[in-house]
C-alpha cells in the first residue's frame, strides 16, 4: 500500500490547524463540512502527579501504512470526501499539540463520525508508544479500557493495544 503524504504525516514539528484545514478543503466545491480533532499533551494524568513532558515513539513505515489503511476504511464506511492525520513524535511538553485528525464531507454528521472512528483507532491500535514524564520519573502509558470499548463499538476487535487492527 502506498502511503499518501497528504493523508498521513508523522513528524516532530508542530502543525497549524488552520493551514491544514484550508489545504484539505482547497478546490473541493463538494465539501460542506470539515471536522477536526486536535489532541494536546495534558498536564495532568489521572490521579497522579503533573505531567511535565511526553515522549512518543513509532514504528516508521508501519505506522503510516496502518493509519492509511484506517483512512481507507473510513472512506468506505462513511460518506466522506477525504481525511488527514498528522501525529507528532519525539519529546513534547505539556500543552503541546500531539495529533490532528481532519475529515471533509458534504455534511457534518458523517464527518463527525469518521473523525471519531479514526481517533478511536489511533488511541488503541496505531503503533505509537507513549512515555509520560513527571517529577517522579518516566513511565510507559497503556491504552485504557474505555478507549478499547470505544473502538469495539465500531465492530473492530481490539488487537492488544499495539500495532494493527482487525477489520
Amino acid at each position: 500500500m502506498t502511503v499518501s503524504p497528504t493523508r498521513v504525516r508523522i513528524q516532530t514539528e508542530d502543525f497549524d490547524l488552520s493551514q491544514e484545514a484550508a489545504a484539505l478543503r482547497a478546490g473541493d466545491g463538494r465539501t460542506g463540512a470539515v471536522v477536526s480533532f486536535l489532541g494536546t499533551v495534558r498536564d495532568v494524568g489521572g490521579e497522579g502527579p503533573a505531567i511535565e513532558a511526553m515522549e512518543l515513539e513509532h514504528y516508521p513505515g508501519m505506522t503510516e501504512a496502518s493509519i492509511e489503511a484506517m483512512i481507507e476504511a473510513a472512506l468506505q464506511r462513511f460518506d466522506i470526501h477525504e481525511a488527514r492525520v498528522i501525529h507528532r513524535v519525539g519529546r513534547l511538553a505539556a500543552l503541546d499539540q500531539i495529533v490532528l485528525v481532519l475529515v471533509s464531507a458534504r455534511h457534518r454528521g458523517q464527518a463527525f463520525q469518521a473523525c471519531e472512528f479514526l481517533m478511536d483507532y489511533l488511541k488503541t491500535q496505531a503503533p505509537f508508544w507513549k512515555k509520560e514524564y513527571t517529577a517522579e520519573g518516566g513511565h510507559w502509558v497503556d491504552a485504557r479500557e474505555a478507549d478499547d470499548a470505544a473502538l469495539a463499538r465500531w465492530g473492530i476487535q481490539v488487537a492488544g493495544n499495539t500495532a494493527g487492527s482487525t477489520l
